[in-house]
């Protein structure tokens, strides 16, 4: 029989329900070679001759509803990150971009073939420079380029390539996800507060609200964006984060602290790499990141006129999580191809998708998870 688990969002007790499970994805077969065979003596890669308004803020609900009963419309509300949740942006788009950025650059040896692709992110840890050097390390690098260009080539690569993903993410082929519609109109219909946060999404504000676009002017006029000017503005942004406030002398040593031992972390890191032969990049400035999280989320339940502790995040990445536990928001994963495999131990719950056995906004209100 197979096992079963329960998901208590904000009370102590909860339904047995049905452990979800990592999405199956699946694609059609691909007669190129895997990325391993690329490598011949002969193969040289060449490039080819032709070419707002202030926020509404409302103060927090200071009684704790009843843990046996469901919460009320006006006391909960909704944050959504995008990548991953409205879209997968990465598994649509992250390849073929990096395909067209090619092309435009004249490259006529590189195409990247989800096997190809998949081969190099792994061998790279997900670190794209690493992916663009091993790949032409193998295949060859353009016989016009001199070998000082090397790091001048890749980051105009990855620019074109970033240009290319808005590009996708703005066009029509770039689907939303099943059911996000749907879990959008039952929020509004129910009158929950929904709020989608851009100011610390993975490729960039600029793709996400293109992303938020695909919702419609309808649904966009009834919910709440919040970017980085958004954050600044908040009263967190104004007088947390020093907007106008200078940071006390505690603070900054407490930064530079940080950054020294992250710095020392990633060159004893680099020494015990070099011996096992391995690449290390540590994320040598975890506290600025985190910290943009955090104020991304407080900013939310401002607009959003709830505390952090009314308000359920939905996640799609690893630094939302972090996030929403650092200011106690409780906060529900959805699975995407970026994030299959990752283990998400602080969240909530973890689900594949938007409605029947997984995301809804009946299991929101009634504080039940599967």
């Amino acid at each position: 029989m197979e096992a079963t688990a329960s998901y208590s969002l904000f009370g102590s007790r909860s339904i047995p329900i049905r452990p979800s499970h990592p999405p199956q994805i699946t694609s059609a077969a691909i007669s190129s070679p895997p990325f391993s065979s690329l490598s011949s003596p002969n193969f040289s890669c060449s490039r080819s001759k032709s070419p707002k308004s202030r926020p509404r803020l409302y103060p927090p609900s200071c009684s704790s509803p009843d843990v046996d009963q469901s919460i009320p419309s006006q006391d909960l509300a909704i944050l959504l990150e995008v990548e991953g949740v409205l879209a997968d942006v990465h598994r649509a788009g992250n390849r073929q971009a990096f395909n067209l950025a090619f092309q435009k650059h004249g490259l006529d040896c590189a195409n990247w073939t989800e096997p190809i692709y998949a081969d190099l992110r792994r061998k790279a840890s997900g670190d794209e420079e690493k992916m663009i050097i091993l790949f032409f390390n193998q295949v060859g690098w353009p016989s016009s380029l001199p070998t000082n260009e090397k790091e001048t080539f890749m980051k105009s690569i990855l620019r074109e390539k970033k240009k290319s993903l808005e590009e996708f993410a703005a066009s029509r082929n770039l689907p939303l996800r099943p059911g996000v519609e749907n879990f959008i109109d039952d929020a509004i219909k129910e009158g929950i507060p929904t709020v989608f946060l851009t100011s610390y999404s993975r490729n960039g504000d600029k793709l996400s609200r293109s992303v938020i676009e695909k919702l419609g002017h309808d649904r966009i006029s009834k919910v709440k964006i919040v970017g980085k000017e958004e954050v600044e503005r908040s009263l967190y942004g104004q007088f947390v984060l020093g907007k106008g406030v200078s940071s006390s002398l505690d603070e900054q040593l407490v930064k530079e602290a940080q950054k020294a031992v992250s710095a020392e972390k990633q060159r004893v890191a680099d020494e015990v790499a070099s011996i096992l032969k391995l690449s290390v990049d540590l994320d040598t400035n975890p506290s600025e990141s985190l910290e943009n999280v955090v104020a991304t989320l407080r900013a939310g339940a401002e607009y959003a006129g709830l505390s952090v502790q009314n308000c359920v995040l939905i996640a799609g990445s690893q630094s939302g999580v972090l996030g929403a536990e650092r200011v106690g928001m409780p906060c529900v994963v959805l699975r995407s191809s970026l994030t299959a495999r990752a283990e998400f131990s602080k969240a909530k719950a973890v689900m594949d998708g938007f409605g029947g056995a997984d995301m809804s906004i009946s299991k929101l209100r009634g504080k039940r998870w599967s």
